[in-house]
């Protein structure tokens, strides 16, 4: 412990940061246990405060004419439902009139309940079954999403269940949301006692000791308990998805083994090289310790770039993402070097591997990767065939996504026996006209009889129009400067799917047909065209945002200006299975008996910006790593096809470890019984095996080889910029390389071995 308290390194940028996170290390730690203490108090109950919607945008034309119609007409947007079953005496049997009415009048009387409706009041059809065996309640609880949710808590359980003749079941919108929320937490809790153990089984098997393989776990808790406080504190400012939660668990778990699994195993590298305590964690801190910085900025860039879409569905998940990619780093590059100066040599007790080994540490070092580097070596003498081919087979993989069809999230999201997914099926297969499937026109602004009755005639005269209903009129007293304001809307059935081309054709026909009053156009595939024509306007600036910050972080690490494109290139490549499986697997219902889960024909709209955000972030995660020890190698020998090896044989093993376990953290999140968690689980993890064992170890080396020592090339002014600003994971930007025979010894019997 003498070797602690010693001075530590004084001099450079290095120096001073080493003496800033080291200089209390048993300090450091007790104020990061009382933090995460904290955390865990003000984190707690964050999933209670958080929604489950969040698809539609809240500008959106659709979206303020829910607005409007909420207030002037509550019975017109019911969002829970009583499905009311009478069996064989039907809902005409005078015992079920009675009971249904009287059911119906306790539920108008409940605080926070509006607009009840039901067949036995309006005796309207489209409330009652085809074989008049069942009939519907409709309702609309007022309030923001939460509130409303706690209300329904309530009343379900009243409601639910046999009432005399009757047995009634709740679904609705809104009951559908608050089950799909409280299975999502269920299943993240499930997931995380899925992943945690497998995750210490194998950092054990990675590092061989336990102490070791502990470090990576701790930081990746301390990383999720300080993201959901973080959660815990946005969410008195703004709406988050409770979908979020499953990223902060991935990401946390994920990053921070990846990040501490690159610290951990750079300062043992040290230590086995023959270097003290101190002095190992100096030389981490100014090598991974620069390659985590850079890595957790380039995938904070790819999660912030969901920021500039207005659906709160995906801004959470870069509230979520980013807090917990930059908590995981700070531990990385705070807490764990303090961790690694307290254990010096003890962070290899505990080896659980000894007794398989055959050869001495020194061995065993020299040893170790030396399979990647002759794989790299391998891939580096076919370079041509290997990169078309494995460029060729990424684009086959990603083709079923030219067929992509895009769709909004309902109940089929929910396991088959989730009671809200029963009544909504109920209402699709057992009653007339097309619930759910309805378009609403509002009409705003003073008219006649005459001027409603002309409009109507008009819109049902539209091609895929099957019927209209209304207009059900209002009136709203203003101000005498304002006068009276009137409001009506109309329900609009289109033919075939409720959200389907012709439901979407039928949107921009209503919304281009004049009126002699205002009108806008809600309903699912109103909601589904704002929502496509919100992210297909803001894409491009989103993927401006990843690569050009991609590109400036990767030129700052590398100096050059052909490796950032080609980092970009590569990683986007990685992405196209996932987004092929995803169309296969998910669209088309290949597998969905396998995984439990039931094929509605689409992808929810906002799934492939969030899923390409998370994965090609990973994927430059990765990237980094791979590139930063490559530069760091061709830096100190001018050997590009050297450093190529050396790089692929000291991270290849490491990086397919990382993708491993992130993978298997991810596969636990795609255990959800919730479709969209599932598809997010499951593709991101199948994009992070793809980057890591194909993208990594086929490709990189191969158009590394191909593109030569112009790899490295940059401008002169760019060279001059990079030379003053860039940072470099070996030694100073900028300094001359040498000569290129000048490679390393050890390199080069590993590779011969």
């Amino acid at each position: 412990m003498a070797e602690v308290k010693k001075a530590l390194p004084t001099g450079g940028g290095p120096g001073r940061w080493t003496r800033l996170v080291t200089a209390r290390p048993r300090l450091s730690l007790l104020v990061a246990l009382v933090l995460t203490a904290l955390a865990v108090l003000a984190g707690g109950g964050v999933a209670d405060r958080m929604g489950s919607g969040g698809w539609e945008d809240p500008d959106a034309e659709s979206t303020r004419a829910i607005q409007v119609l909420e207030r002037e007409f509550p019975a017109s947007q019911p969002n829970v439902l009583l499905l009311v079953d009478a069996g064989s005496a039907g809902v005409d049997a005078p015992a079920v009139v009675a009971e249904a009415k009287r059911l119906a009048e306790r539920l108008d009387a409940q605080e926070g309940v509006d607009g009840v409706g039901s067949y036995w009041q309006t005796g309207s059809p489209a409330l009652r079954s085809e074989d008049g065996r069942q009939g519907v309640i409709a309702a609309r609880i007022d309030g923001e999403e939460k509130a409303a949710g706690k209300i329904l808590e309530r009343l379900a359980p009243e409601f639910r269940g046999q009432h005399g003749p009757v047995e009634v079941s709740v679904g609705g919108p809104l009951a559908v949301r608050h089950e799909m929320q409280t299975i999502i937490q269920e299943d993240l809790l499930r997931a995380e006692m899925i992943a945690l153990p497998i995750t210490l089984v194998l950092l054990v098997m990675v590092f061989g000791s336990a102490v070791a393989a502990v470090l990576p776990l701790g930081i990746g808790i301390v990383a999720i308990l300080g993201t959901n406080a973080v959660l815990r504190g946005i969410t008195e400012f703004t709406d988050v998805s409770v979908f979020a939660q499953n990223l902060t668990t991935a990401l946390g778990l994920g990053l921070a083994i990846d990040y501490a699994l690159f610290v951990v195993r750079r300062f043992r590298e040290e230590l086995s090289g023959g270097a003290d305590t101190r002095t190992a964690v100096a030389t981490t801190l100014r090598t991974a310790g620069r390659t985590v910085l850079f890595s957790a900025l380039t995938v904070a860039v790819s999660l912030a770039a969901m920021l500039v879409f207005p659906q709160y569905f995906l801004r959470s998940f870069a509230y979520a993402g980013i807090a917990v990619v930059l908590l995981a780093a700070a531990a990385a590059l705070v807490l764990l070097p303090a961790a690694l100066l307290l254990l010096g040599d003890r962070v290899n007790a505990l080896d659980l591997r000894r007794v398989f080994r055959r050869r001495g540490a020194a061995d065993a070092g020299r040893a170790e990767g030396a399979g990647w580097g002759r794989a790299a070596a391998l891939v580096m003498r076919r370079a041509p065939w290997f990169a078309v081919a494995t460029a060729t087979g990424l684009v086959l993989l990603g083709l079923p996504f030219l067929g992509v069809k895009f769709g909004t999230a309902d109940d089929r999201q929910l396991p088959a026996a989730a009671e809200s997914r029963v009544v909504q099926e109920q209402l699709r297969e057992s009653f007339p006209g097309n619930p759910g499937g309805a378009l609403t026109v509002l009409a705003e602004g003073p008219a006649t009889a005459a001027q409603y009755e002309g409009y109507r005639t008009r819109i049902e005269a539209l091609d895929g129009v099957a019927r209209v209903d209304g207009p059900v009129t209002a009136v709203t007293a203003g101000t005498a400067a304002a006068g009276a304001r009137t409001h009506a809307y109309y329900t609009v059935v289109p033919e075939g799917e409720g959200v389907g081309a012709g439901a979407q054709r039928v949107v921009g026909e209503l919304r281009a047909e004049k009126a002699p009053f205002a009108t806008s156009v809600t309903g699912a595939a109103a909601v589904l065209v704002d929502s496509k024509d919100a992210i297909g306007e803001r894409l491009p600036w989103a993927a401006a945002i990843i690569a050009i910050v991609t590109l400036v972080l990767v030129f700052l690490l590398t100096g050059s200006v052909v490796v950032p494109v080609q980092a970009v290139v590569l990683n986007a490549l990685s992405l196209t299975a996932m987004f092929g499986a995803v169309v296969w697997v998910f669209q088309e219902g290949h597998l969905s008996g396998f995984l439990g889960f039931t094929s509605t024909g689409d992808i929810e709209t906002t799934l492939p910006v969030l899923m390409f955000c998370v994965a090609f972030g990973l994927s430059m995660d990765y990237g980094v790593f791979l590139l930063s020890r490559i530069k760091e190698e061709y830096d100190a020998t001018g050997d590009h096809e050297g450093a190529v090896r050396h790089g692929l044989r000291r991270t290849g093993g490491l990086i397919t470890a990382a993708a491993v376990i992130l993978a298997v953290v991810m596969v636990a999140i795609g255990t959800s019984r919730v479709t969209n968690t599932k598809m997010l689980g499951l593709g991101v993890a199948l994009a992070v095996l793809m980057d890591a064992m194909v993208v990594r170890s086929l490709l990189v080396p191969s158009v590394m080889k191909l593109t030569g020592r112009f790899t490295w090339w940059a401008p002169a002014p760019l060279r001059r910029l990079h030379a003053r600003f860039g940072i470099s994971e070996g030694g100073i930007p900028g300094a001359p390389a040498p000569a290129a025979g000048a490679a390393r010894e050890p390199e080069k019997e590993a590779v011969a071995g």
